[in-house]
């Protein structure tokens, strides 16, 4: 009898650690995000696709569209089907950063007129810093939800890059009679745009990190001097 709880037991802790480290739907549209970088990173490069008719830089822009609409999908799906798992908690915040940090290194090689150095040092940079400060968050015991500027610079994130792709094989798109999209100025002022909310985006999460850290600094320092303060109580000999 007590063997048959125990081997019950060791079914469900077996279990629980399947379903934490699964790959479900939700974690595999994750991956196929992640998959498709080098894909992307190679289309970008290669010579295979020709610029002459937009082939490359329409399949990369829609390359780049499909994998940035998994990211609400994915997110979408663990949320109403239950399926959140620790693999899937890691795995969707680095797809996101690996995604948009590979797409600015290659455009810096790509389009370097509308991309230089410098812009993507300053977004990747901001990913890195944000990354950095939720894991000090994670690591004291609290969490840094994402802000509307934060979830706003993805939508431009997207813009930006996609508008950068199609400026170099079209500095204009014709719509209907005499009148033309202006991709390079739309790309052009995306990027601009783009580096604005990263500088401030990061310092609106460097600025909830330093409160809550402020007060959970104050919360431990309050615990120690009561533990201290009952510590002195007890070692006081009664007279």
């Amino acid at each position: 009898m007590v063997e048959d709880n125990s081997i019950q037991v060791f079914r469900r802790v077996r279990q629980r650690r399947q379903a934490k480290f699964s790959v479900n739907l939700p974690n595999s549209i994750t991956l196929t995000r992640i998959c498709s970088i080098p894909l992307l990173i190679w289309i970008l490069s290669t010579n295979r696709f020709q610029s002459t008719g937009g082939e490359k830089e329409l399949l990369a822009s829609a390359l780049f569209i499909a994998a940035s609409i998994t990211d609400g999908i994915d997110g979408y799906l663990a949320r109403k089907r239950g399926q959140i798992t620790t693999i899937g908690v890691l795995l969707d915040p680095l797809a996101d950063k690996l995604l948009i940090a590979a797409a600015f290194i290659t455009l810096v090689q790509f389009n370097p007129s509308m991309v230089p150095a410098w812009i993507a040092v300053i977004i990747i940079g901001r990913e890195f810093l944000v990354s950095g400060l939720r894991a000090i968050a994670a690591s004291e015991g609290f969490a840094i939800e994402a802000s509307n500027l934060g979830k706003f610079k993805m939508l431009v994130q997207i813009v930006s890059v996609v508008a950068v792709i199609l400026d170099h094989r079209w500095k204009e798109w014709p719509i209907y009679g005499g009148y033309f999209f202006p991709v390079h100025w739309v790309a052009r002022l995306a990027i601009w745009f783009m580096v604005l909310l990263s500088l401030l985006s990061a310092g609106d999460y460097f600025v909830a990190f330093w409160s809550k850290i402020d007060r959970q600094v104050v919360k431990s320092r309050r615990r120690r001097a009561f533990v201290l303060s009952r510590r002195r109580k007890r070692d006081v000999p009664a007279t």
